[in-house]
């Protein structure tokens, strides 16, 4: 339960505990704490559990992610798998896609476990100067007389500071303390995860999207969903699939029989549908899409990552966004904090909102008709027999589907999608 508790006696600007408490070492947590630290400011980055610890997650990273990882300085050579794209499959297609050249992005995807890659980034937002505090369990908000944030109250005692960054996931129990319920219009999915020893797919070159998911029992049947699969690179892929709230199968499914029921059809040497290479159980989670829980400020209070629904729909990308978010909640914060509290300060945070829906906003809501369309079999079963022969299509695709264009310049492609999202409202 949410605990929400009140200051007693004055605090001031300089007795706080920080100038920024993050709640959650997650990507998003730990960027924000990365970019707000090396900037000067006193950050106290707060997680409750201990490192290193297991997250569910397709383990997939885009080139979005990448560039983040770049940016905070991280190594991405060594106990990191590289992909060259993805391999798409469907309509009786198999089809493989390069990441695209691009000016703003790397050509190169990554895949790790998020059992250390979470560790990696807090780590990093420690050798920044933050102070990275582990097993500390936030309870809730504590408010000032007036109602906004002054801090955090946690299992071990109360911490002080005029900025907090909500980055608790897709639970969202601090922003849930201050009443920033999920909006039910938008979309959301629900994923679900294995890992498997599979010697033979285990380094493979791209990432695996399956478009149509099949039982071994009735071939002619199509299982709601998409799949992936994804190596590792240590003997192991990952391998989940998601189904969406607009698919009638949503919240009506067993989803781990779906998973299990699915890999039975794939090929025997592949290892997916022996339990005995299982490892692991199979772990679900939800994915908050398109901005389900708004405004990202206020009353101190800055969202990033999935506590702000931040998940792209066209792909269920979370971890790119969570540590974009971050970076940008740590840009306005530090301006913002460089002016004396009171509506000087305020005007420069409520700028969070803003730059966010003209970096997303449009691009989330054609997400969000795009999950609509797909929601429907026929039509997601039209999409995939036409669209998958024709590469140069496909290619399309893949830049609106992973959000990646060059936003000056670039080609006919990304001009298109520039301009497609610049031209519908913003979420």
């Amino acid at each position: 339960m949410t605990e929400v508790q009140h200051v007693t006696g004055n605090h001031t600007a300089g007795d706080a505990d920080a100038d920024v408490i993050v709640v959650g070492a997650g990507p998003g947590g730990s960027s924000a704490a990365y970019h707000m630290a090396r900037h000067g400011l006193r950050v106290l980055l707060l997680e409750k559990s201990q490192f290193p610890r297991e997250k569910v997650c397709g383990d997939g990273l885009t080139p979005r992610a990448v560039k983040q990882l770049v940016k905070m300085g991280i190594n991405t050579d060594d106990g990191w798998l590289r992909n060259r794209g993805l391999r798409v499959i469907g309509g009786g297609v198999r089809l493989e896609l390069d990441w695209p050249e691009l000016a703003s992005f790397p050509d190169y995807g990554l895949t790790r476990t998020r059992l250390d890659f979470d560790h990696l980034l807090a780590k990093r937002a420690a050798e920044a100067g933050a102070q990275l505090r582990t097993g500390c369990t936030v309870t809730g908000p504590l408010l000032d007389r007036t109602g906004r944030v002054a801090g955090v109250t946690t299992e071990q005692g109360s911490f002080t500071a005029p900025l907090v960054v909500a980055a608790d996931g897709v639970s969202g129990r601090f922003p849930l303390g201050l009443g920033l319920a999920k909006r039910a219009d938008r979309p959301i999915g629900v994923a679900v995860r294995r890992y498997y020893r599979s010697p033979q797919r285990h380094d493979d070159d791209y990432l695996e999207s399956w478009l149509e998911l099949r039982s071994k029992e009735d071939r002619s049947k199509l299982l709601p969903g998409y799949g992936w699969i994804f190596g590792m690179g240590d003997g192991r892929v990952n391998v989940g699939l998601g189904v969406l709230n607009s698919s009638v199968a949503f919240g009506k499914t067993n989803y781990r029989q779906l998973l299990v029921d699915w890999l039975g059809s794939t090929p025997p040497d592949w290892g997916l549908n022996d339990e005995a290479n299982a490892d692991g159980p199979i772990l679900g989670a939800a994915l908050p899409m398109g901005f389900n829980r708004v405004p990202h400020y206020t009353r101190g209070t800055m969202l990033v990552g999935d506590s702000g629904g931040m998940v792209n729909p066209f792909n269920g990308e979370g971890i790119a966004y969570a540590m974009e978010s971050g970076e940008l909640a740590a840009e306005i914060a530090v301006q913002a904090l460089a002016r004396p509290a009171g509506p000087a300060r305020e005007r420069a945070l409520h700028a969070y909102n803003g730059e966010l829906r003209a970096r997303y906003g449009g691009y989330y809501r054609l997400g969000g008709i795009f999950v609509k369309l797909i929601g429907n079999p026929h039509v997601m079963r039209i999409a995939t027999k036409h669209g998958m022969p024709h590469p140069t299509l496909m290619r399309f695709v893949l830049k609106l589907l992973a959000n990646l264009t060059d936003p000056r310049g670039g080609d006919a492609m990304d001009r298109i999608i520039n301009a497609m999202t610049k031209v519908v409202p913003a979420v």
